[in-house]
């Protein structure tokens, strides 16, 4: 919608070029009002792309008129002009190279770069991992259809393996740990990072961009070894002090330059050119420096503001307020809270009580005579600097605008009550700067002390000692309390435990009860569906029976008397033609299934189940009469 780019590759081409920083890349593309096209890689225009000092040149002695007017390059055409970057990730045995080319480089370029890193001839190399299978170093990687981050690995069969020795120093090398002492200069802020010898410069600066907010590519640092000249490098082999080193880092400043500061800048300079220059002719000759004029400090002169008249936000005011304080008297001075008061009461006021501090509040007046004084002798003492640090949150305000002390006035009505703000609010310009000793309390803040710039080092630094031993008492009185609290939320929190495992232990043995009671249900629930089965069979079984024979019937009838394994008898009288099966369904219906019971013959002892159940009962020998036994089967 802002770019008018409908093509997704197009886009993430610029994406991938702005190292994803979707605003640089937006602003990479879209026209400014005065028609060129800002990017951070420079302006482009119908000529082509501004990368070189002649083209800059040759824009900073074009009259100012003419670049309202300077045709814009429509935004596909710069992406077409700009060639899509491909990462490449190359293993050679325990090392891992990283390379970024163009996709208009061949297969033979990454060798090239590889010879160099690796110190291993290009015609010895085998470069393997392609999705592809025909790649020669002839091969435009273009025609390849690569993605974005690839992976690849060599192999050298025609070279003899390293020596054990340089490898496992190697090896030892990249598991070592190192420290990284890093100082960010904007903020005097130390951050001590520790990295394994395998990680890469590359992740110390993107590690860096997390905790200082600082791109990488706007990052400036100073410190790194002579030979870290590539950020792929492993922190093993860039030649770092062992175990601890020191680097320091800050914001690159932008070389761009917006043409409402270039014009105030020049008005600047007509100002002092057009005063008589005859006045201050022989000024030098009595040892009066020109920045110093008539008793007029240099720093008087100094144009840049402390901080941003009606700044949004306070993080961002409190940065240029310590930069600013940075350039105006040296890198030693106290390290300032970046972020707003209330993150400041937050950091000092609310976390263990252990771990409280005072919160020392110092409040900058450009116009005050004592300003420069109180900040170089006092603010900046070595002592003074080491004691806040050790014992205070220190942040900073500065009341020269009148936006921005009417804003102070306000947060202070709100944090502190209208007494204290009354009392800032009548305080003249001349008693400035002012340094406020907040202590926190349960209730409210209380202001210990108000300092005013009239004062020594020595009496400043009585001061904050007297307000360190008031808060010294109250931290020991709220130590004492937050230890009995603790204690008592210990016991608390012990007894609730052992009440949520007995209660457990009471619901596992409930639901174990319920779950054996389930299943003692369901086993009578199945044996009572078997016996009423048994029962139904044992029923169909006795109907199905012939009728028993009568003693006095004509035909051949035989006698069978069967022993139950209790010990009981039953006699039931048969036809000798009666099949055996008939027998089986008779002892079936007294409830001794042939499935589960052998019928068993006393003389000779046999299995009668064995035999044939359509046989008739004369056919295996059960007749006149005989005697049966049943026995369960195995």
């Amino acid at each position: 919608a802002c770019t008018g780019i409908e093509n997704i590759d197009e886009a993430i081409t610029l994406l991938e070029q702005n190292n994803w920083d979707l605003v640089a890349a937006i602003n990479g593309v879209i026209p400014q009002e005065n028609g060129i096209l800002q990017s951070e890689y420079g302006v482009e225009t119908l000529h082509g792309p501004a990368y070189g000092p002649s083209h800059s040149a040759a824009a900073s002695s074009a009259p100012s008129s003419s670049s309202a007017f300077r045709h814009v390059v429509p935004s596909r055409q710069i992406v077409e002009r700009q060639p899509r970057m491909l990462d490449f990730r190359v293993e050679y045995r325990d090392r891992n190279v990283d390379v970024v080319l163009e996709d208009s480089s061949s297969v033979g370029d990454i060798k090239h770069i590889l010879e160099n890193e690796l110190q291993i001839p290009a015609s010895k190399m085998l470069l393997k991992g392609w999705k592809t299978g025909d790649v020669d170093d002839s091969t435009v990687l273009k025609s390849l259809h690569l993605p974005k981050n690839n992976s690849l690995y060599v192999l050298t069969p025609d070279l003899p393996p390293p020596s054990s020795s340089h490898s496992g120093a190697l090896q030892e090398s990249l598991n070592q740990n190192f420290m990284l002492i890093v100082t960010h200069r904007e903020v005097q802020r130390e951050y001590n990072l520790n990295f394994s010898g395998s990680s890469t410069i590359q992740e110390v600066k993107r590690n860096v961009y997390d905790l200082t907010s600082i791109p990488v590519r706007h990052q400036l640092w100073e410190g790194w070894p002579p030979s870290a000249t590539d950020d792929s490098m492993t922190l093993a082999v860039s030649g770092l002090t062992f175990p601890c080193h020191r680097l320091t880092v800050g914001r690159r400043s932008s070389p761009v330059q917006t043409r409402e500061q270039s014009e105030e800048q020049c008005t600047d300079v007509h100002m002092v050119s057009d005063s008589d220059g005859d006045d201050f002719e022989d000024a030098t000759e009595f040892g009066v420096d020109d920045g110093e004029m008539f008793g007029v400090a240099s720093s008087a002169l100094r144009k840049s503001p402390m901080m941003p008249e009606n700044a949004e936000n306070e993080g961002d005011a409190l940065l240029q307020f310590t930069a600013e304080f940075s350039s105006r008297y040296g890198d030693c001075h106290p390290v300032y809270f970046i972020g707003s008061l209330e993150a400041a009461f937050q950091e000092a006021f609310y976390g263990k009580a252990r771990d409280r501090k005072l919160l020392a509040i110092y409040l900058h007046h450009d116009e005050s005579v004592l300003t420069n004084v109180f900040c170089s002798q006092m603010l900046c003492a070595e002592s003074i600097v080491s004691y806040l640090s050790q014992n205070f949150i220190t942040w900073a305000w500065d009341m020269t605008k009148e936006a921005n002390r009417a804003r102070f006035l306000t947060m202070c009505t709100r944090h502190f009550g209208s007494v204290v703000a009354q009392t800032i609010r009548t305080q003249k310009t001349d008693q400035f700067p002012l340094f406020l000793i907040i202590m926190g309390k349960r209730s409210s803040n209380e202001v210990l002390n108000v300092i005013q710039g009239n004062t020594t080092v020595d009496e400043l630094m009585m001061r904050l000692m007297a307000a360190m031993e008031i808060f010294s008492a109250q931290q020991q009185e709220d130590i004492k309390d937050e230890d009995e609290r603790e204690a008592r939320e210990n016991v608390k929190r012990e007894q609730d435990e052992a009440y949520r495992i007995s209660l457990e232990a009471d619901r596992a043995k409930r639901e174990a009860q319920e779950r054996e009671m389930a299943e003692q249900f369901r086993l009578e629930q199945i044996r009572k569906e078997q016996e009423e089965e048994r029962e139904a069979i044992r029923l169909s079984l006795e109907q199905s029976l012939p009728p028993e024979p009568k003693e006095e019937s004509t035909e051949s009838v035989s006698k069978l008397r069967i022993r139950t394994p209790s010990g009981e008898f039953f006699e039931r009288r048969f036809l000798a033609s009666s099949k055996l099966q008939v027998v089986f369904d008779f002892v079936a219906s007294k409830g001794y299934p042939w499935e589960e019971y052998k019928l068993l013959g006393t003389f000779p002892r046999r299995d009668v189940t064995q035999l044939d159940p359509n046989k008739s009962l004369l056919e295996v020998k059960l007749y006149p009469q005989e005697t049966l036994f049943l026995e369960a089967k195995e």
